[in-house]
């Protein structure tokens, strides 16, 4: 409680009641350098519908595995995918004990589809794939959709993310598909400069990427149209103002 977590400062930026004092504080602190930071979480949130749906109704994702879950807002990835297609199966993954008391209790999946939730953290990534529960709900001979959403970021440069997400990919079979977004400094350096000083004053890390580095989280795998962008031009429903309002890359990548 006395320390700052990702997932319940996204939860008071989205309007939630499920963060504590410390969490609101940072949030506060972060929203006064940005002040569209709860928009840019708002639009970081649609990216993850745009792409559930899409990722179902046009490549045929039946599985999902979303590392990195937050607390739970809805509609949630689940709610979305089976929305399209009930009996879509998704395994979220969160190494915070109340995001998975949160998901067990609200995430509640179609009678033809599956939901779980498991403890694990996105430095071990050979414990998540081999974790009973997603190997019993996941069935990893066959496309998964893997997300990483807005979790990268929390990893430092000396952590190596690229290896790890590397070592998530080599796990999945061909036709994965991979979302990732992640926050840039590229659009405002000045705003974002000013938001990780007060993330990482409070003791949490935060890295902001610039387009090239967040790319390499692909690998080789085929970058899906309309590439590494904006997250708020990642296939809009409707026409978008300012893509760049929204300080995040946003992209999709399938594994040959």
């Amino acid at each position: 409680m006395t320390v700052p977590h990702s997932a319940r400062i996204y939860d008071y930026w989205l309007g939630g009641k499920d963060n504590f004092a410390v969490d609101r504080a940072v949030g506060d602190a972060m929203a006064k350098a940005i002040p569209g930071m709860r928009y840019m979480a708002g639009e970081n949130r649609k990216f993850v519908h745009r792409a559930a749906e899409d990722l179902v109704a046009a490549e045929g994702i039946r599985q999902f595995l979303d590392i990195g879950t937050g607390i739970p807002t809805r509609p949630n990835l689940h709610e979305v995918a089976q929305s399209v297609a009930p009996d879509t199966r998704v395994v979220y993954v969160d190494n915070d004990p109340l995001v998975l008391v949160h998901a067990r209790a609200l995430m509640v999946s179609t009678g033809q589809g599956r939901s779980e939730y498991v403890a694990g953290d996105l430095r071990d990534p050979s414990s998540i794939l081999h974790e009973p529960v997603l190997t019993a709900t996941l069935d990893l001979t066959k496309p998964v959709g893997l997300t990483l959403i807005a979790i990268l970021m929390l990893l430092s440069d000396a952590e190596d993310p690229w290896s790890l997400v590397a070592e998530l990919r080599d796990g999945m079979p061909s036709g994965s598909l991979l979302a990732i977004t992640h926050p840039t400094a590229d659009f405002n350096p000045g705003e974002v400069s000013q938001a990780v000083t007060a993330a990482t004053g409070a003791g949490m890390t935060l890295v902001a990427r610039p387009q090239e580095q967040v790319r390499r989280f692909f690998g080789d795998w085929e970058m899906l149209e309309p590439g590494l962008v904006p997250v708020s031009a990642w296939r809009p429903r409707e026409p978008v103002a300012d893509p760049q309002a929204a300080y995040y890359w946003a992209g999709v990548a399938r594994k040959p």
